[in-house]
C-alpha cells in the first residue's frame, strides 16, 4: 500500500494525546499528582492539540474533505464512522477534567474515568479500522488493534514524564510504566511482524478470476498499458532488505532509546532526568513515524492479484 502522509500524522499524534489525555486523567484521578494549574494548561492543551492536529490531518487524505461529517451516520456497520464518533465523545470528558483541573483545581472521578475510557476506544476503533479489512493480510491480524492501543498509551507515557519533569514533579511509578509499555510495545511489534511472515497467502489469482478448474493461471499480457490509480496506490512495494533494515530502525527508536532516555530520570539529579524524559520524546515519535509508514508500505492489497501477483 502507498503510505498516506497524512494518516501517518494522523495515527502517529493523534495516538500521543490519546495515550497523554489517559494519563493525565489516571494521574488526577488517583490523587497522585497536584493539581497545578499551569501543569494542566500545558498537559490538556498538548493533548487535544495533537489529538485535534491529528484529525484535522487525517481529513486531507479524503477526496472530498466537506463531506466527512456524512461518516459519522455509519456507526452501526463502518470502524471509521465509530472512530468518528468516538474521536469528538472524548472532547466531552476531556473538556469537564480539563475545567475542573485547571479553573476550580478538583476533578470528579466520573469524568476521569469517561475520559481513560473514551481515549482507549478511541484507539482500538482506530486500529480495527485495518484489523477488520479481509483484503490486506498484514493488516487483518488480531495483534494490530492491540498494537495502536499499547504504541498511544506507551508514547503518551513518554510524553507525560517529559511533562512531570519540565515542571519539577517525578513519578517513579509512571517512569516504570512507560518502560513497561515500550518493552510490551516492542514485543508486540515483533509477534506482528513473525505472524505476517509466517502467515499463509489465502487468496490466488485462480480465485480471483474463477478458473482455477483449469490449472495454473497467468495473464497474456498487462492490464493496462500505463499505471493507474489501484497500481499507485495498492501496489505500493518494498523489497525485504529495506523492511528488515526499518524493522530494526523502529525497534531501535521507538522502543530502545526511549527506554534508554527513559531509565534517565531515575536518577536522582534534576538535570539528568529532565534530560533524559525529553530526549526519550523525539526518539519515540521518529521511531513510530517509521513504524507506522512500514505498516502501510509493506501491507499487500488483494487487487494485485489483477496485476501480475501470484498470491496476496
Amino acid at each position: 500500500m502507498h503510505p498516506a502522509y497524512s494518516v501517518i500524522l494522523f495515527t502517529t499524534a493523534s495516538g500521543a494525546g490519546y495515550g497523554l489525555l489517559a494519563w493525565l486523567a489516571v494521574g488526577a484521578v488517583s490523587g497522585v499528582l497536584p493539581l497545578e494549574r499551569w501543569l494542566g494548561l500545558v498537559g490538556f492543551g498538548l493533548a487535544l492539540g495533537l489529538i485535534t492536529a491529528g484529525l484535522l490531518s487525517s481529513t486531507a487524505h479524503l477526496g472530498r474533505p466537506e463531506r466527512a461529517w456524512r461518516a459519522f451516520s455509519q456507526w452501526r456497520t463502518s470502524w471509521l464512522s465509530r472512530e468518528g464518533v468516538m474521536a469528538v465523545a472524548t472532547y466531552i470528558p476531556a473538556g469537564f477534567l480539563a475545567l475542573g483541573w485547571v479553573v476550580f483545581h478538583q476533578v470528579m472521578a466520573i469524568s476521569a474515568v469517561l475520559t481513560v475510557l473514551c481515549a482507549i476506544g478511541t484507539l482500538y476503533t482506530t486500529g480495527m479500522i485495518y484489523a477488520s479489512l479481509r483484503t490486506i493480510r498484514h493488516w487483518y491480524q488480531p495483534l494490530t488493534a492491540p498494537i495502536y492501543i499499547v504504541l498511544g498509551l506507551a508514547s503518551g507515557a513518554v510524553l507525560f514524564n517529559a511533562l512531570l519533569h519540565t515542571f519539577g514533579f517525578v513519578s517513579v511509578v509512571l517512569t516504570w510504566i512507560a518502560i513497561a509499555l515500550l518493552a510490551g510495545g516492542a514485543l508486540l511489534k515483533v509477534s506482528y511482524w513473525r505472524a505476517v511472515d509466517t502467515s499463509e497467502k489465502r487468496y490466488t489469482v485462480e480465485m480471483a478470476t474463477g478458473l482455477g478448474h483449469l490449472g495454473k493461471v497467468r495473464p497474456l499480457e498487462p492490464p493496462h498499458t500505463q499505471p493507474n490509480f489501484v497500481m499507485r496506490e495498492m501496489g505500493y512495494t518494498i523489497a525485504r532488505k529495506h523492511a528488515e533494515k526499518l524493522r530494526a530502525l523502529v525497534l531501535m527508536l521507538g522502543f530502545a532509546a526511549p527506554a534508554a532516555a527513559t531509565l534517565l530520570t531515575l536518577i536522582p539529579a534534576p538535570l539528568a532526568g529532565l534530560a533524559g524524559s525529553l530526549l526519550a520524546v523525539p526518539a519515540m515519535a521518529a521511531g513510530l513515524l517509521v513504524e507506522r509508514w512500514l505498516f502501510f508500505a509493506e501491507a499487500e492489497h488483494v487487487s494485485m492479484l489483477y496485476y501480475g501477483v501470484d498470491a496476496a
